[in-house]
């Protein structure tokens, strides 16, 4: 025998948790000798409970108000029930159990509620209850599936379900840029914007490498602080960017062909807080970065200066690796002007012997700057003489030249520049990205 949903013995009661908002008095006011005279006053201040007595027409401070609906829940946060079933008779009801179900569009989860014992027997007016939390890991409709059974005086089994349903919705919109630079480095600009109806706070926003890269963040002044505000709050539909510089650890860039195929650099970790310190935390999928448009031959300047002495010679060393899949046999050529207007002397043009795929071979050039100012070392014309091809390297490295007057400790020695045949423009792409809970 089975009964109607009004006529069961047992109340099922399901409310959600959630934080109370913060609320301020609406003052609306207008001179005695308006029309209104004092309407206003009477009928929506003194009779408001966030107003104040005696200053209604200031807006004091802030209030608490508790949840007046189920309002809105995002992915990545945690959604939390209160479970409710009450004994409404005057006799006791034994065997009562409660079951619930978190349905999606895909899974269908249970909740573990009262799991110290299987079954509970209620007096008159007693109460079984419990608090069930789930972090929500889909967007789209779900369905709390809440069902109570319960035997009943003359031994019947019965049993009711309720249906509770609910929308998750995105909170952030995650864009990433890439940029490719002349280097091996990469660099990543994140841009996370609020699309929830309220203000957060971020928390924390981390790039998680990947086994073949180690990452930089950029977004702390040269003292520790960061660039944003020690709150990093969003207001809805504002946005924010973060940048990472992206390296391959000295195994991987060593290795031409495993760098090739090294795409996968890593995940974004962003954890934010909003109403009343509510938490949530969301990672990106796998972020993929530009392949490098690896040519023939790669050029590095591992060693030069920066500011040299006019009529002085100044030696740069270069590293040449054979990026192509056939071994190689190059000369080295750098040619200078033969006239009054040249920038630098020093032709020089030698061979560095056999390459195998992958191999490097690192050589010195030596100029002397015939004029101040700054001057371009260039162009480095490498040349395979077991295909007969020719590469030419337009720009090899700049530098600035000072009178001899200047000061030796003023110079300074900079770190690496890389070179490409024919040298291509940084790659730059911008994606939209899917969000997943940890």
């Amino acid at each position: 025998m089975s009964l109607e949903q009004g006529e069961h013995l047992l109340a099922l009661k399901v409310m959600r948790l959630t934080r109370p908002t913060l609320i301020g008095p609406q003052v609306i006011s207008c001179e005695n000798r308006d029309l209104p005279q004092q309407t206003f006053r009477r009928r929506m201040m003194e009779h408001d409970n966030t107003t104040v007595a005696g200053a209604e027409t200031l807006a004091a401070g802030q209030f608490m108000l508790l949840p007046q609906s189920f309002g809105s829940i995002y992915l990545g946060e945690t959604f939390a029930s209160y479970i409710c079933v009450h004994n409404c008779t005057t006799y006791s009801v034994d065997g009562v159990t409660v079951k619930a179900d978190l349905q999606s569009n895909t899974t269908r989860i249970n909740l573990p509620i009262n799991e110290k014992q299987a079954s509970t027997t209620l007096a008159p007016d007693q109460t079984l209850d419990d608090v069930i939390r789930y972090e929500v890991k889909e967007i789209g409709t779900h369905i709390l599936v809440c069902e109570v059974n319960y035997t009943t005086p003359a031994g019947f089994p019965q049993s009711f379900r309720k249906f509770f349903k609910f929308q998750v919705l995105k909170p952030l919109d995650v864009k990433t840029k890439f940029y490719n630079a002349e280097m091996d480095e990469i660099y990543l600009e994140a841009q996370i914007q609020n699309i929830t109806t309220g203000p957060f706070c971020l928390e924390k926003v981390e790039l998680d490498s990947s086994e073949h890269y180690t990452v930089t963040p950029l977004n702390t002044l040269s003292n520790g602080e960061s660039v944003f505000s020690s709150k990093n709050m969003l207001q809805p539909n504002n946005s924010c960017q973060f940048l990472y510089c992206i390296k391959p650890k000295a195994e991987i860039a060593k290795d031409i062909k495993t760098l090739r195929l090294a795409n996968t650099v890593g995940k974004l970790d962003i954890v934010w807080r909003s109403n009343l310190g509510e938490k949530g935390r969301l990672q990106t999928s796998q972020l993929q970065r530009l392949p490098f448009e690896y040519k023939d031959v790669r050029l590095e300047v591992i060693d030069a200066q920066n500011i040299v002495k006019i009529g002085e010679p100044f030696t740069f060393v270069c590293r040449l690796t054979n990026t192509a899949e056939r071994p190689m046999d190059l000369v080295v050529k750098l040619e200078t002007q033969l006239d009054i207007n040249c920038d630098y002397s020093g032709a020089a043009e030698f061979s560095i012997g056999k390459l195998a795929s992958g191999e490097q071979r690192e050589f010195p050039l030596t100029v002397c700057p015939a004029r101040l100012g700054l001057i371009k070392i260039r162009p480095l014309l490498l040349t395979n003489i077991l295909q007969q091809e020719q590469y030419i390297i337009e720009k090899v490295v700049d530098v600035f030249v000072v009178d001899t007057d200047y000061h030796e400790d003023e110079a300074f020695q900079v770190n690496k520049f890389v070179r490409y045949d024919n040298a291509r423009p940084s790659q730059r792409e911008e994606r939209t990205l899917q969000l997943q809970v940890v």
